[in-house]
């Protein structure tokens, strides 16, 4: 691959690691389906690659100060090197045996990891197991606080009442969605009304459209019955699949306003749903970048591989592309420039 050493992000080719088919784009990406999570017919002991993946998720990192930050950044030879050591504990599809499953993954070889997938509520899920299914993960947060974050795909038309659900469901007060509805094929449903539409009982209003300079903001009202609730979609156009934004600037704005709005939400709101098409590439950088900031906010120090650990923990293939990898680390570094990152109290 073609890697340069300055501050320009160039798209990479990502090289097979495995041997499975790449999630329905025309870039070839294979996996290895020798993940944990895989577990035998009939027992629960890994194989010894499994055990490694799993002790090697569990224990990888690699502290910087900011200082080394800036100096990683620009070390694209080396943040090569160690994103491609970093397991990415996709799931095996023989995981999941739940008949119809097939209509509801946007994607044949990404599903969501059977620890941590989100289940739905619904009165007929004893008979049917495919009715509480959507291809969805809790995500950890900063210091590894429980269901910060739910990962997940970007709806198909099968999904979207199974995507409102779970928004109701979750209590969840935010959305942020960075695809497009089309990049040369389909990668994502236009799940929300133009005005009013209604959802698997549950009934979706956008009252009001804010256009930002890289994202739109909708100002949405969901309504079940006789409860109502706020809820933000942001909706980020500019992020190509596969590929990294052409300004670091944009996305570090969607994620700081992104937080900024959820600190001025409801203390009892549930997790932010982010998803772009399948809901690791673009979907892990938006939510690393996050719980980076963060870090480097409050202990002055960032740790971006042990990060991508524990969202892969969390969600296999979290953070999708050697490219992108980098950006992150061109994200943060540009976040400790703006910020000067004194540690707050």
């Amino acid at each position: 691959m073609d890697i340069r050493g300055d501050t320009d992000v160039e798209t990479l080719s990502v090289k097979p690691v495995g041997l499975q088919e790449r999630r329905g784009s025309n870039v070839s990406l294979t996996l290895d389906m020798c993940t944990p999570g895989c577990t035998e017919p009939y027992g629960h002991i890994m194989s010894p690659r499994e055990q490694s993946t799993r002790e090697y998720l569990q224990t990888a990192g690699s502290v910087l100060t900011p200082e080394e930050l800036h100096e990683k950044a620009l070390d694209s030879f080396e943040l090569q090197k160690e994103f491609f050591e970093i397991p990415m504990n996709f799931v095996d599809p023989k995981e999941y045996e739940i008949l119809g499953l097939v209509r509801k993954n946007r994607y044949k070889t990404i599903l969501p990891n059977p620890h941590s997938r989100v289940c739905l509520t619904s009165p007929d899920q004893e008979d049917d197991p495919l009715s509480s299914y959507i291809n969805a993960n809790y995500i950890r947060g900063y210091e590894e606080e429980e269901k910060v974050y739910i990962a997940t795909q970007g709806p198909t038309v099968n999904t979207v009442g199974d995507f409102w659900k779970m928004v109701w469901q979750q209590h969840s007060p935010i959305i942020v969605m960075i695809t497009n509805i089309e990049e040369v094929n389909e990668k994502c449903t236009e799940y929300w009304p133009e005005k009013h539409g209604v959802y698997e009982g549950i009934e979706v209003t956008v009252n009001h459209i804010i256009q930002e300079d890289d994202y739109g903001l909708r100002l949405m009202t969901l309504k079940n019955g006789e409860k109502e609730r706020s809820l933000l979609h942001f909706w980020y156009t500019s992020w190509p699949d596969q590929k990294t934004p052409d300004q670091a600037p944009a996305l570090l704005k969607l994620v700081q306003d992104v937080e900024e709005a959820r600190k001025n939400g409801e203390p009892n709101n549930g997790p932010i749903v982010v998803h772009c098409s399948a809901g690791i590439g673009r979907t892990g950088c938006f939510i690393a970048t996050t719980i980076l900031c963060k870090q480097l906010k409050y202990e002055g120090m960032v740790d971006i591989l042990k990060t991508t650990c524990q969202l892969r923990l969390d969600r296999g293939g979290m953070i999708q592309t050697s490219e992108q990898y980098q950006f992150v680390h061109h994200v943060l570094s540009l976040f400790v420039k703006q910020n000067s990152c004194s540690v707050e109290e």
